[in-house]
């Protein structure tokens, strides 16, 4: 909204939510327990701001989907290797230090901008569409339950494939749900 019918472009629009997003963080930070609305502040913001990076990298600057998604893919398990090796855990119920809440948050943020690319390959650069994308996803994430239910895949493990998973995912259904038909969308 504020990007196209504002007036003020991706640019300016990123540094306005990003802003926000650090604003956010540092009440989140500040807290010593879960308050629901400045949690799910900085989640909005934090999703909005890292589908903002994958659109400024791709529309602003060129860079391809394909680079976008290995590269996130890559930086996110550099995030979780290091998570795991500084705390030896990366289970969301053990968040209770700022170091663990920073890696939380670091993961989060690079989960949206994998989804935002990781969506817009399978859709647009794989030609696959919105549709398809959204089914793909979907069942990737019921891949992940059946595995944790039915093969007893490791809790944490299951919890972060799936989590990161339904970044694509809500990107593919968002696509879907706003694209000119003539676009593949509804």
């Amino acid at each position: 909204y504020l990007t196209d019918n504002v007036g003020l472009g991706l640019t300016k629009t990123t540094f306005i939510t990003a802003t926000a997003l650090i604003v956010a963080l540092v009440f989140q930070f500040r807290l010593n327990r879960y308050v629901p609305y400045v949690y799910w502040l900085a989640i909005v913001l934090i999703s909005v701001v890292g589908t903002q990076i994958t659109d400024n990298l791709s529309d602003n600057y060129g860079v391809s989907l394909v680079i976008t998604t290995v590269t996130f893919s890559v930086v996110l398990a550099l995030v979780f290797a290091v998570w795991w090796g500084i705390e030896r855990t990366l289970s969301i119920h053990t968040i209770f230090t700022t170091r663990r809440e920073a890696f939380y948050w670091l993961a989060v943020l690079f989960t949206f901008s994998l989804g935002t690319a990781a969506g817009d390959l399978t859709a647009e650069r794989l030609n696959l569409g919105y549709a398809v994308s959204v089914l793909l996803f979907a069942g990737l994430i019921a891949a992940v339950a059946v595995g944790h239910y039915g093969f007893h895949v490791n809790a944490v493990l299951a919890f972060w494939l799936a989590y990161i998973l339904t970044r694509p995912l809500g990107a593919s259904i968002g696509d879907y749900l706003s694209q000119p038909r003539s676009d593949g969308g509804l």
